[in-house]
């Protein structure tokens, strides 16, 4: 548990492009907002759903900076949308363990969707179950750029003359316990830059593991770049309308059987040159392997060692 009673986060980091509500509403001859509406329902099945899979991380695309292009009736309705989301499912997190969290920017949201935003952040911020992030006006290059604006300038996040006028999810936030960046000019760790462009010095989602895109559609659309360098990508033809827990677990199974290096040799070639060297010592090629069979995070290599000195 950390300090505010949250559990240590070692689950999988799940992030979705929800894509192809407005397609499947005019395949069967329906508005977009209706598609939109049977995209809700997907939402609440995927969030169901996600603990089970190993996920406690889940991080859901709503509505990019650049969806403000859309005619403004349907943007209308997404906000809409929005606001009777978190109204009604708040309670439901609450009861289920679900934390909320919503990134991006608000000064450009309704003061009516803001405060259904703060509100169900704040009921449900003792989440321990799953922690939801839903991006809305988020743009995954704004975000690269304020925190290396920040860097430059020293500004604590959520500083005008630092944002050029645009708030990030959470008001000072930054990459020191202080909430201020790092001295013009020092050095500065990918860790430490993580946390401004997350904009959350407290506590990050870590990187990303499984992206998945539903839709058919085969592109990133500017949604968490820095956090899916080692992502492994997943994308359907399925439109999320009829997205479901089936395909969600799928995804995670296909997820499971890829092999994650993160740069190092294949995990078959390692623990032959283990097996073929020493192994009674934590060598770089047996760590490697414990990190790919972990999913990247945390497996002591101890226990990796074992199993390769074994006949």
């Amino acid at each position: 548990m950390g300090g505010d009673g949250r559990r240590a986060l070692s689950g999988l980091h799940a992030a979705i492009i929800m894509d192809g509500n407005g397609r499947w509403a005019v395949a069967r001859g329906k508005s977009r907002t209706a598609g939109h509406l049977a995209g809700a329902d997907a939402v609440r099945r995927t969030v169901e759903a996600a603990p089970d899979h190993g996920i406690d991380i889940l991080t859901l695309y709503a509505f990019s900076s650049d969806n403000w292009r859309r005619p403004p009736e349907e943007v209308g309705a997404l906000m809409r949308l929005l606001r009777r989301y978190l109204m009604a499912e708040t309670g439901r997190c609450v009861e289920n363990g679900v934390r909320i969290q919503v990134i991006g920017r608000r000064d450009r949201l309704a003061s009516s969707l803001v405060r259904e935003i703060e509100s169900a952040e704040r009921a449900t911020s003792r989440g321990e179950k799953l922690w939801l992030r839903i991006a809305i006006d988020y743009s995954a290059r704004d975000a690269i750029l304020r925190a290396a604006l920040r860097l430059r300038t020293s500004l604590p996040p959520g500083d005008a003359a630092g944002d050029s006028g645009s708030q990030g999810s959470q008001g000072s936030q930054g990459a020191s316990p202080e909430g201020r960046a790092p001295h013009p000019g020092a050095p500065i760790s990918r860790e430490e830059f993580s946390r401004l462009v997350a904009e959350c010095p407290e506590e990050r989602a870590h990187d990303v593991d499984l992206l998945i895109r539903t839709g058919g559609e085969k592109r990133l659309s500017d949604f968490l770049l820095w956090e899916c360098a080692y992502a492994e990508l997943i994308f359907t033809e399925r439109m999320w309308p009829d997205f479901g827990a089936a395909d969600l677990e799928a995804a995670v199974l296909e997820f499971r059987h890829r092999e994650r290096r993160f740069g190092t040799v294949p995990a078959a070639a390692a623990a032959r040159a283990a097996a073929a060297g020493s192994a009674t010592s934590a060598t770089p090629a047996t760590i490697a392997i414990s990190a790919v069979r972990d999913g990247g995070r945390g497996a002591h290599p101890d226990a990796e060692i074992a199993a390769l000195a074994m006949p």
